[in-house]
């Protein structure tokens, strides 16, 4: 018996089921308990709230999500070996979990959750960053989800909340702090997972805000971020050419130098040449 339910350890059940992590699927399973039910009051109060889970794995998280009352969990499995431990933490909370054998990529979380809806994830490394630019690009905001908690390799948790002038700022950070609070809130060694990564790793925490912090058009955003920081050593007036053919003065607009690199243009200044670009 493990200390937050009636299941047994994970260790056991990795063994019972012989789920050893698979490289090809980005798998590092967390199996202290005590650890996964940590990151799941880290999302914030579930009681109220459904919560949609990606690479659950053996069902480490899950098992802390449902210990600590989310009203329903969705977890979405690509990894088959996964589905009969997954299946024995259902029976062990009626109701309360429904798993779907599949890729994250392809599913339609409100076909299966009501709102208010979280996410909170230990996401696989090959797609997890892929993930969150899903999540932080939808069509319409706010989204469909309230908060992100999610756990990353260190290196990309510091890229989410880098600023400006710093060699992780990029456009992760814009993306991210554009529209959403995001903040680290728990960082873990390698030896926390088996197998251990070569990485530290760490959680971060986004909230969705109502508004974006800038107006800003979405579409003509990504584009300036993606082109400045594509070429991030080139000045903006050569990263950007061709955008605009008084490139120059709309810079200039938006209180950015043309000399200037993107490493040190702030939010403000970004969406305020994407609207400068939109006229």
């Amino acid at each position: 018996m493990s200390g937050i339910d009636t299941l047994p350890p994970l260790r056991q059940v990795i063994d019972t089921h012989g789920i050893a992590a698979k490289k090809s699927l980005g798998q590092n399973f967390l199996l202290d308990l005590n650890l996964t039910a940590k990151i799941a009051r880290l999302a914030g109060d579930l009681s109220q709230c459904d919560v949609l889970e990606v690479g659950p794995g053996p069902g480490g998280l899950t098992r802390g999500l449902l210990a600590e009352g989310a009203r329903k969990v969705l977890a979405i499995e690509k990894d088959s070996r996964c589905m009969p431990a997954l299946a024995e933490i259902a029976a062990a909370y009626p109701g309360k979990l429904e798993v779907i054998n599949g890729d994250a990529l392809q599913v339609d979380p409100l076909e299966h959750l009501t709102p208010p809806i979280r996410i909170a994830a230990n996401l696989p490394y090959n797609v997890g960053t892929e993930l969150l630019v899903r999540w932080l690009t939808p069509q319409e905001w706010p989204p469909f989800w309230s908060s992100l908690t999610l756990m990353f390799q260190k290196e990309v948790a510091e890229r989410i909340v880098a600023q400006p002038g710093s060699k992780a700022y990029g456009r992760l950070a814009l993306l991210a702090q554009w529209r959403t609070e995001a903040r680290i809130v728990l960082h873990l060694p390698p030896e926390a997972f088996s197998p251990p990564p070569k990485v530290h790793s760490a959680v971060v925490h986004l909230t969705a805000l109502p508004e974006p912090k800038y107006p800003a058009d979405p579409k003509k955003l990504e584009q300036v971020v993606a082109r400045a920081f594509n070429q991030r050593r080139k000045m903006l007036r050569a990263a950007l050419k061709g955008m605009a053919p008084d490139l120059e003065d709309r810079l200039l607009a938006s209180g950015i130098q043309p000399t200037d690199r993107a490493e040190t243009v702030s939010l403000e200044q970004f969406c305020a040449l994407s609207r400068n670009l939109s006229k």
